[in-house]
């Protein structure tokens, strides 16, 4: 199958995808699955090596097993952990900070600007349950959309996750390309956060055009109000936790797993700090322990706790142990369990696509066809990212192809890595399973993930080239 061939038909796949969720009313999960199949059996016909129906099955189960294998587990745990901050009032005393932040006003920046700094360490996903609570409440106590939440809380943390090392994808991208890490953390730092206000400037209105309503589980205790001032915005409660404490639910993983990236940065794969950082830094274990912490949390905080999962689950039992080791979790898991089948699923119609060989000769499209400068790269990140989904991938396969022509094109590093950071920005769609756990956690059906994730990214990631065009310009790297 050539590249156009290979082009025409990821087009078409994801066209069948969304008729299959928006008109047909199938649930995504399996619309992802036909979708992946139709796909698999398209290029089993034109692809000279072929794949049988048996073999396209296969890649099908493979990519949705190694997708629920490294994100099943955290997912849980972050929900489990929502319910957590949700029952044990530290939810409420979060928002009550930005609250006063913000005084009262912009409130859709409290999740968003958490989300910028948090995924610089953080899985994507990880950030998007710990973020999730503080929208839902803040959309409910002020009648913000979730739509609106969504935009720029998503926006925020993809950001920071394409183009500011630690983060995995851009570190590689980086290491590759060999960059000055120094350097593109730094003006990675700077173009995206210019990047992200620009973007809310631009879109902040927009969002307001349609109102959706936060996750009713995650706001079954918050009540709306009109007023502006700060004081009756702050959302009321008996036995609340303190505001450090409250955030320590959420630092506790964003400290261990930050930490042990900027850690093992700087010491031996020998040492024994290496490998104590391996252990904590882990996501399951950094969120494990979130979860520890906030269960000693609800200990003292009996009343609340019991008061919120009665309000939630209309139980409550006699021992407070069945609160935190069993309602948590069922409560937990009823939330977490649409997302994990949608993101698997939406793992195997990423794996379908990658398995395709056409991938690098799309790259190899751009390259010769005499595009200028930046936008060589920049095209290839976007591509590669609307191919796999997958931030990472598509980065580490635009350094591949990229490297190679960077002197000849008059590149220099940090710009080169940039400008493929901002192109994998540009469309974050159905195979990226990051758009479905936004889009749950934020309550956001097809349409609106399209509207509120992919448009908003495809701003900040225009607007970050733009950036990346003008610094490089007037040689600031």
């Amino acid at each position: 199958m050539s590249a156009i061939g290979f082009l025409i038909l990821l087009v078409l796949s994801i066209v069948l995808l969304m008729v299959l969720i928006m008109k047909i009313k199938l649930h995504p999960t399996f619309s992802l699955f036909v979708a992946a199949l139709v796909m698999g059996l398209v290029m089993g016909v034109f692809e000279p090596e072929g794949f049988t129906f048996t073999e396209v099955l296969s890649k099908i189960a493979s990519g949705f097993g190694g997708t629920l294998g490294s994100m099943g587990i955290p997912i849980m745990l972050g929900a489990i952990l929502a319910m957590g901050v949700q029952d044990t009032g530290a939810a409420k005393v979060i928002a009550n900070f930005f609250i006063k932040l913000f005084r009262g006003k912009n409130l859709e920046l409290a999740p968003a600007l958490t989300a910028y700094i948090v995924s610089i360490p953080v899985f994507g996903d990880i950030t998007t349950i710990l973020t999730s609570n503080i929208a839902n409440v803040l959309s409910k106590r002020k009648h913000i959309s979730m739509g609106k939440m969504a935009a720029f809380t998503q926006t925020g943390l993809n950001l920071t996750h394409a183009m500011v090392p630690p983060t995995p994808g851009i570190l590689a991208v980086s290491i590759l390309l060999g960059a000055d890490l120094g350097l593109v953390i730094g003006w990675g730092v700077v173009i995206s956060i210019i990047g992200f206000l620009l973007t809310w400037i631009v879109l902040r209105k927009w969002t307001d055009k349609e109102f959706i309503e936060p996750v009713p589980e995650v706001v079954a205790e918050i009540e709306e109000t009109s007023s502006n001032d700060v004081k009756d915005i702050l959302i009321s409660g008996e036995d609340l936790p303190g505001t450090f404490a409250s955030f320590l639910t959420i630092l506790i993983p964003v400290v261990l797993i930050a930490g042990s990236s900027f850690l093992k940065m700087g010491v031996s794969e020998e040492s024994a700090l290496y490998g104590w950082a391996n252990i904590f830094g882990d996501k399951i274990v950094a969120l494990g322990l979130g979860v520890i912490y906030t269960m000693i949390l609800a200990s003292f905080h009996k009343a609340s706790v019991r008061k919120s999962n009665k309000d939630v689950s209309g139980k409550d039992p006699a021992n407070f142990r069945e609160v935190v080791l069993d309602s948590w979790i069922v409560r937990g898991l009823n939330v977490a369990l649409p997302a994990l089948l949608i993101t698997g699923m939406g793992g195997a119609f990423a794996a379908v696509i990658k398995a395709a060989p056409a991938i690098n000769d799309l790259a190899g499209l751009i390259e010769k066809s005499g595009v200028p400068g930046l936008l060589i790269p920049f095209l290839i990140g976007a591509i590669m990212f609307t191919a796999v989904g997958s931030m990472t991938t598509g980065g580490m396969t635009a350094a591949g192809v990229v490297g190679p022509m960077m002197a000849t094109l008059g590149l220099t590093p940090v710009a080169t890595v940039l400008a493929i950071g901002a192109g994998t920005m540009i469309f974050n769609h159905v195979n990226n399973s990051g758009f479905w756990v936004i889009s749950r956690f934020f309550n956001l059906d097809l349409k609106q993930g399209l509207k509120y994730i992919t448009l908003p990214d495809f701003v900040a990631g225009v607007f970050c080239f733009v950036l990346v065009c003008i610094a490089s310009a007037v040689g600031l790297f």
